[in-house]
């Protein structure tokens, strides 16, 4: 398998070539030139895999160029007892007889992007080997709050790299940053932007595709790559828990061999859902992929109109790590849909990035409204969900995956679709305590205790206990403490680096 830009600017490269780079030279992003598929008889054998092995089989497709025993041991490395406090990775549990919750939080940072970021350091290592170069690996991610600690946490120490995670200073929960403040390692740096998300992301597309900056870095031995799902490295082990929730369910009798399911999934920069639809492309039965999207729609109305437009006031939510205006995957399914029709995706990014807006034609909206239903949920009916599952079967929701069951329950009400439903949880409840607190305690309780106490508050009235990575976190010292203008993001960068 081979990969190509989405831009169309780019000759084929190997997936070791394609994750070494991260982005490609044109700016686009890289995607498999043809998919393989998965038989229905493999998928039923997953059914008696633990993860690791669902990983195995999966990752081998796309990852064709490294050996057995390279993928073995990625895998090894990246999902073991250390690592995950869940031996299932992922596990499903039961929150209905159609709706099902898949905890994707079990790692080190306590959200899903472990899953990936645990995976993609060992990956990245071995393809710089690969490519037979001895260049410093310089890992560049902007983050809305979850990818950044996650990446820190996955490279910390890896020789041969270093990591720059740049956030937005004001838009991320008081745990989300005081989880990259006090990352500890030799080879990290975290910065705060005066600015959104989307300030911070384009900032440093921006420095990715700087070329002076680039020969600088050549010069002194150095190039960037990126920890971000822009980087085929971290989607590609997101399919893999797709694919081991429908084994799950064969494996428990929920559902009948060969029976359509869908999923929900709570959706900012598109890379989790993609994930999705590229499981489905290689053979999962799936009945319909939910974006579900908070106040920010911006998704919910390209998925019902065709039109994507940014241009809007950008919303500050109680679910932090999907307030993004621009969703830098959806590129790739723009791709994909229109049969790797390059010229069309470069058109629409030229038209995103000059005017703010783009419309697709109906040929493709109607390409993606066949698998793809969207819609939104404010902040009050988040809270509201958050306390009525929690009322009704124990079970707490952190805000992002509220958004999904929020959706969802829209999803039933509008088609009528039973179809049994797996809704992917994105953090722990515990990241975002505080508004999780005012949805169960009341507004009075949950401000009037510091996030770190609300920790202790909510794992006494819930049973739960607190995730080990946040456990102390606001007693342990703080290591970074840079902050830039937007306008200031190459300087910082140039500075940390030396060029």
């Amino acid at each position: 398998m081979k990969y190509i830009s989405t831009r169309g600017g780019m000759f084929p490269v190997t997936s070791a070539e394609a994750i070494r780079r991260g982005i490609a030279p044109d700016g686009g992003l890289f995607v498999p030139d043809e998919l393989f598929k998965i038989p229905y008889d493999d998928i039923v054998s997953m059914v008696d895999m633990d993860y690791r092995q669902r990983a195995r089989k999966i990752l081998s497709g796309f990852l064709n160029d490294f050996s057995d025993s390279e993928i073995e041991y990625f895998i090894l490395m990246a999902y073991n007892s250390d690592n995950f406090d869940s031996v299932k990775i992922a596990p499903l549990r039961i929150l209905t007889s159609q709706l099902f919750i898949q905890e994707l939080w079990h790692g080190p940072t306590s959200a899903f992007k472990d899953i990936a970021l645990q995976f993609l350091p060992q990956v990245m290592v071995k393809a710089s080997e690969k490519a037979g170069e001895n260049l410093e690996t310089i890992i560049l991610t902007a983050t809305s709050g979850d990818t950044g600690k996650a990446a820190l946490e996955g490279f910390k120490d890896v020789i041969g790299t270093r990591i720059i995670v740049f956030y937005p200073e004001n838009g991320v929960s008081e745990i989300q940053k005081m989880q990259m403040l006090t990352q500890e390692g030799s080879n990290v740096y975290v910065i705060g932007v005066k600015g959104n998300f989307d300030d911070t992301q384009n900032g440093v597309k921006a420095i990715f595709t700087d070329r002076d900056l680039a020969v600088k870095m050549s010069a002194k031995g150095m190039r960037f790559s990126s920890a971000n799902s822009i980087n085929w490295g971290r989607l590609a082990p997101q399919i893999v828990y797709y694919f081991s929730a429908y084994a799950d369910l064969l494996a428990t009798g929920n559902i009948k061999p060969g029976e359509k399911i869908n999923f929900v999934v709570p959706t900012g920069n598109f890379g989790n859902i993609l994930a999705a639809y590229y499981a489905c492309r290689i053979g999962l039965p799936v009945n319909k992929l939910i974006c579900a999207s908070n106040e920010n729609k911006v998704l919910t109305e390209f998925v019902k109109t065709g039109t994507y437009d940014r241009n809007r006031k950008f919303k500050m939510t109680i679910s932090p790590s999907m307030d993004i205006l621009i969703s830098s995957n959806l590129e790739r399914l723009l791709f994909e849909v229109n049969g790797h029709n390059s010229d069309k995706v470069d058109r629409w990014m030229k038209s995103l990035k000059d005017e703010g807006i783009y419309k697709v034609d109906d040929e493709t909206r109607n390409k993606i409204s066949s698998l793809f239903w969207a819609e939104y949920s404010n902040e009050k009916e988040t809270l509201e969900t958050i306390n009525n599952v929690y009322e009704e079967y124990k079970y707490l929701l952190d805000t992002h995956t509220a958004v999904g069951i929020d959706v969802y329950d829209k999803y039933v009400i509008a088609t009528g679709d039973m179809t049994k439903t797996v809704a992917v949880s994105t953090a722990s409840p515990f990241k975002f305590n505080r508004s999780v607190a005012r949805a169960i305690l009341g507004r009075e309780q949950a401000e009037k205790s510091t996030e770190f106490d609300l920790l202790e508050v909510l794992s006494k009235k819930c049973g739960m206990a607190i995730p080990p990575g946040l456990k102390n976190l606001d007693k342990r010292p703080v290591m970074h403490t840079r902050v830039t203008d937007k306008e200031g993001m190459k300087k910082a960068t140039g500075e940390i680096l030396d060029l």
